[in-house]
């Protein structure tokens, strides 16, 4: 793999970052099926970050997608499985990531998504605003889960749906977290959450720091939200499936699957997004 001069950097950065969300993640019990992701603006820098802990079943064939641009559609990437987007980002530097929440009823005339909902979103939709305007049109909700948007201007939003209501929370400050609670309505389940917990508290600390903040930095507010892997009653293994750290203003992205700093990928979003050519890339093979 080659990462052009600033590899060197780039791998000793990530391979710091895993190691320290291995270590702290030992500390607690495995929560398949949990996700946590921080949207984080650097108030000295102005520079915009995300990161996701993906937390599923070890045996899921992951992988990362990447659509060209064409006339009507925007170039993209996104991850996930199945041939359904889990989270990603497009050219425009529009950001979503969804995570799975207490079931709860969604509004009248509205449905589930059908289809690979969020490669339609980077396809179509430059902002924030964009993508839930989308939704609306579409007459789309989720009776079981919520969305983050992010988006290079600096908005942020979490849309969910209670008792039959949609819901949108905005990013207040400089950092936006979600995990599988419902923000909106904390009685629903899944609260308190000590991922939840442990991201705004490290963020917060963070805050005061009087120099630019890194992407490093973002992704380890993430460290005591990592599953180590465990296995259930069946013997199936599950933990944080992948972890992605994405620099929106600089567009680079690393990926690192089952928390295993060897197993890498780091790509450059703008090179990508330039070429004419569609690319999968098998997290299995990193």
């Amino acid at each position: 793999m080659n990462f052009g001069e600033t590899g060197t950097e780039a791998w000793n950065m990530t391979r710091t970052l895993i190691i320290i969300i291995a270590i702290l993640s030992l500390n607690f019990n495995s929560q398949v099926k949990a996700c946590s992701v921080i949207y984080y603006l650097d108030s000295i820098s102005g520079k915009i970050y995300v990161a996701n802990n993906e937390d599923y079943w070890y045996d899921i064939k992951a992988y990362i997608q990447i659509y060209p641009r064409t006339k009507n559609k925007l170039a993209r990437l996104w991850y996930g499985w199945d041939d359904f987007a889990q989270g990603g980002i497009n050219e425009a530097g529009l950001f979503f990531d969804g995570a799975v929440t207490p079931e709860d009823s969604i509004p009248s005339g509205y449905h589930k998504p059908k289809g690979n909902l969020g490669d339609d979103i980077l396809a179509t939709c430059k902002s924030v605003d964009q993508a839930i305007e989308l939704l609306e049109n579409k007459k789309v909700a989720l009776g079981n889960a919520h969305i983050m948007f992010g988006d290079s201007a600096g908005n942020a939003a979490i849309i969910e749906w209670i008792n039959g209501e949609k819901q949108i929370i905005h990013i207040k400050g400089n950092t936006l977290i979600m995990t599988n609670f419902l923000l909106s309505d904390t009685s629903k389940g899944n609260y308190p959450c000590y991922r939840y917990n442990s991201i705004a508290e490290r963020a917060s600390q963070l805050r005061d720091q009087k120099e630019p903040v890194t992407l490093l930095q973002v992704g380890n507010l993430l460290g005591a939200a990592a599953q180590s892997p465990r296995s259930n009653s069946e013997n199936r293994i599950g933990g944080t499936l992948y972890s992605s750290f994405i620099n929106i203003s600089d567009m680079e992205l690393f990926l690192v699957y089952k928390l295993d700093n060897t197993r890498l990928t780091k790509l450059d979003l703008i090179q990508e997004f330039e070429s004419n050519k569609k690319k999968r890339i098998e997290l299995e093979n990193l």
